[in-house]
Parts: structure tokens; C-alpha cells; sequence
């Protein structure tokens, strides 16, 4: 049965894609294609990402940093491509790893659609891939980091980040106004500390996976604690914990 909702508005399901949805990061898979292809040197990979990867499997660093760097490598590192180039590399990277997405995940999509919600993506993933995983879901909109491009579509370095809470609560915002959404029947899944202020402002969020910053800061917010579903998907199996169950 569908909700009802009052006249005019529009129930919506946001969703954050590394980590949420997708198993693991984009901009990883992103980073080995260009390494394979030689269009970027392997050293910057050796060199700076990869001690941040190595701390956060070893769960001695954290996990937002080490995506923090590798967005800044990768910013740098793209400057001089053509976009035609990123955007081939991304097609081929939703074809051969977009199913690696979390089960949970992926019957909540289908679960808003069969509701006639409407289903979009705020990601901090680059645009380019968030657009090919937008499409292969069904996504009726979407947003990601946008990488700037001079008139010759190649990549100059600039960045209209989306990865942070500010950037987030921001696009909500714009989705509200062009959807006609009431966030009070609304639902938002996400995985860090910079999908926060998007929970927080919806009535129905849902922490899936979640880093430990991201879990502090539920914790230390009493609303949002309250109203939250936290979500753990682990080999075929999905446990959903109380806040008061964790310990940090």
C-alpha cells in the first residue's frame, strides 16, 4: 500500500553510494584503471594514498582521511585528461563492478520504488561515476563531485566538492524545492561523518555501515539517536543495532 502524504507533496529516499550502497569506494576502483591504463603514475598511489589505506585496514587510522586523500590525489592527478577519457573509465567500472553493492542496500532501492518514492543519490563520488550508477539503479536524480573542465573538456583541477555534510545539506535543499518533497515522511541512508547533517534532517535516516565518527556524532545527538536505524551487513547477513547496545 502506498503512503499517504499530503496533496502536492513527494516522499524521497537519499542515498549516500561508497560505502552505502556500493561495497566499497568508486574513486578505488577509479584509481586502479587509471594506474592500468598509465594515465596517472603508480608512485602517487605508492607513495601517498596508500599508507592512509594501510592504516585504515589495520583500523589503526580513519577511514574518512584516507578518502580525503585519495580525493585529492585523484584531483590532481586527472588535471590534463579529457573528460571523454574519465567518463569511458567509469562506464567500464559500473559494468564490471556495479553489482558489488550491499543487499540491504539495493531491496531498500527497490522497496522506495515499489512505494513510489522518488530515489535520489548524493554521493561524493566523482560525477562521472555517480552518473553511471545512478542510471543502472534507477535513480531518478543525482549529484557528485563535480571536477571542472576548461573549454576544451579537460580537467584543470578545480573541485565543487560532495562529500561533506555542508555540500549535502545543501543539495537536499535544492532536491526539496525541485521535487516538492516533505522530508517529514522522508528517508536518507548513509555511511560517515559527512552524510550526518543529511540523517539529521530527515525523518526516516538510516546509518548503514557506519564509521565510527559517524557514530559518535548519532550518539552524542539526542534526535537524531532517536530516531535512527542503524544497519550492519556482514557476509549474507544484516543485524540492526541500538544505539544504546554500542560502545565507542
Amino acid at each position: 500500500m502506498l503512503e499517504v502524504i499530503p496533496l502536492g507533496k513527494k516522499i524521497a529516499a537519499f542515498f549516500d553510494i561508497d560505502g552505502t550502497l556500493y561495497r566499497e569506494s568508486l574513486m578505488t576502483e577509479v584509481f586502479k584503471k587509471l594506474i592500468k591504463s598509465e594515465l596517472i603514475e603508480n608512485d602517487k598511489w605508492y607513495k601517498e594514498v596508500k599508507p592512509y589505506y594501510i592504516k585504515w585496514d589495520k583500523r589503526i587510522g580513519n577511514y574518512d582521511n584516507y578518502l580525503l586523500k585519495m580525493a585529492d590525489i585523484y584531483t590532481e592527478a586527472i588535471i590534463g585528461l579529457h573528460r571523454s577519457q574519465i567518463e569511458f573509465i567509469a562506464s567500464q567500472i559500473i559494468k564490471q563492478k556495479g553489482d558489488r553493492v550491499y543487499t540491504y542496500t539495493r531491496d531498500r532501492i527497490k522497496w522506495h520504488k515499489s512505494q513510489g518514492h522518488i530515489i535520489i543519490t548524493i554521493s561524493g563520488s566523482p560525477i562521472e561515476l555517480v552518473r553511471e550508477m545512478s542510471i543502472k539503479y534507477g535513480f531518478d536524480d543525482y549529484v557528485g563531485t563535480k571536477y571542472e573542465l576548461n573549454e576544451h573538456n579537460m580537467y584543470t583541477g578545480g573541485i565543487v566538492p560532495m562529500w561533506d555534510s555542508v555540500s549535502k545539506k545543501a543539495s537536499i535543499e535544492y532536491f526539496v524545492d525541485k521535487y516538492n518533497i516533505d522530508l517529514n515522511k522522508s528517508y536518507a541512508y548513509g555511511d560517515t561523518s559527512g552524510d550526518f547533517t543529511m540523517l539529521n534532517l530527515i525523518r526516516h535516516p538510516v546509518a548503514v555501515n557506519p564509521t565510527k565518527e559517524l557514530l559518535i556524532k548519532i550518539l552524542d545527538n539526542n534526535e537524531l539517536k532517536e530516531k535512527i536505524n542503524i544497519m550492519v551487513e556482514r557476509k549474507d547477513v544484516v543485524y540492526r543495532l541500538l544505539p544504546e547496545h554500542i560502545h565507542i
